[in-house]
């Protein structure tokens, strides 16, 4: 089975324009794009064949080229990373298809790995992360101050996703947060195959998927099987770029990752 990293990336980001091209400074104090973060954080998964950033931007073509990054363009009609996605499967042919999204620099390589290993039948998976109450104590203060911050996930027994929301579900009272905290964090990668892809692309955009701003409810939406995989962070910090808030939170997590 072939297995390829597509990287969607885009410059028009409604929250956070050219997000992509943002740099970051690393504990060795040199600075780096955030989209070569997550190139370089792709090169460490394995069970890889090929790695492509897809955009429909030139500068970022051309950052990403200058550092020696395969890139793949689409069109400007794509509205989410899974859409790209569907559109640089045509140009990749992989058997497995893996989106790796440009603003999770700190996805480690285990939790890829794991979509890979752990799709089986479904039509595709997507990991989710446990929260320590550190995390959770992130999310809440995000949704406190009307920031839209990462995203939680619920799911059945068989690991079957039922929701993902922006908001911190399940709602837990704020007075009696149980250890183990019961949320747990979506992380912003999946696994398709290419039929899933196809589907995708065919279906209207999902009145769930319009108000939440959520790509993975067209999924659910049309009745597809979506599957959670649960990952370790292995006493990493994990945390996605949303915002210019963002930006301290993830060069602290370098630091605490090393």
């Amino acid at each position: 089975m072939s297995v390829a990293i597509v990287i969607p990336a885009r410059y028009a980001s409604t929250r956070y324009p050219g997000k992509p091209l943002v740099e970051l400074t690393l504990p060795d104090g040199s600075r780096k794009s955030l989209i070569r973060m997550t190139w370089d954080a792709a090169q460490q998964v394995g069970g890889v064949d090929h790695i492509h950033v897809a955009t429909d931007d030139d500068r970022i073509r051309d950052h990403c080229e200058a550092f020696g990054a395969s890139v793949v363009m689409t069109s400007e009609a794509a509205r989410n990373g899974t859409e790209r996605c569907a559109e640089a499967a045509e140009a990749v042919g992989a058997d497995l298809i893996v989106n790796l999204q440009g603003d999770a620099p700190l996805t480690p390589p285990w939790f890829v790995e794991a979509l890979i290993d752990g799709i089986g039948q479904a039509d595709v998976a997507t990991p989710v992360l446990r929260c320590d109450r550190k995390t959770y104590d992130m999310f809440v203060e995000d949704r406190r101050a009307g920031r839209v911050g990462g995203t939680t996930a619920v799911f059945d027994r068989a690991m079957r996703g039922l929701y993902f929301s922006k908001e911190v579900i399940p709602w837990i009272d704020p007075t009696k947060v149980p250890d183990p905290v019961p949320v747990f964090h979506h992380v912003g990668a999946y696994a398709y195959t290419p039929a899933a892809l196809r589907s995708y692309a065919s279906w209207p955009e999902g009145e769930l998927e319009r108000r939440e701003g959520l790509e993975q409810l067209r999924f659910l939406e049309n009745g597809a099987h979506v599957a959670c995989v649960e990952v370790e962070a292995r006493g990493r910090t994990f945390w996605e770029l949303n915002n210019p808030a963002d930006v301290a939170r993830i060069e602290t997590a370098l630091k605490e990752n090393g």
